[in-house]
């Protein structure tokens, strides 16, 4: 795990769960926004981290849409397996400086600074707070 990661693992673990499902949503969608405008940025000066960047908001996104929350829409996901996704796409975000080979550009900063803020959304979300419908449509089936 990068610095960055572990010292924002570190320092908002321990914090107090106070975002709502609405909250985290918003955030979300912030943190795909963002990476979005990364990607058009970076095309002409840095390929690779445009690529990166489109990427990893592709996989927000997607996981986004499909998770049982506010701003999502197939509800396919649960809302404590979302947070569950959400510390992987974080390690994810950390990493694809290395592996796409820009992790001597600055550009590295801002993938690090992402995955940092992400790692902090998650810690800072109450995950049991969220919307159960997945779970009671699973359970339905079952019967």
């Amino acid at each position: 795990m990068p610095i960055v990661t572990g010292v924002a693992n570190t320092l908002t673990k321990s914090l107090p769960r106070v975002l709502s499902p609405k909250a985290h949503a918003i955030a979300d969608y912030l943190t795909i926004g963002s990476l979005l405008a990364a990607g058009l940025f970076f095309r002409r000066r840095n390929p690779r981290a445009a690529l990166g960047a489109v990427v990893c908001a592709g996989a927000g996104l997607a996981t986004s849409l499909l998770t049982d929350y506010p701003g999502g829409v197939a509800r396919l996901i649960s809302y404590p397996t979302h947070g569950k996704i959400e510390i992987g796409l974080a390690a994810m975000m950390a990493t694809v400086p290395e592996f796409l080979a820009f992790h001597d550009d600055k550009e590295k900063n801002f993938f690090l600074a992402e995955a940092a803020a992400v790692t902090a959304v998650a810690n800072l979300t109450d995950f049991r707070s969220g919307p159960v419908r997945v779970a009671d449509r699973m359970s339905r089936m079952a019967s």
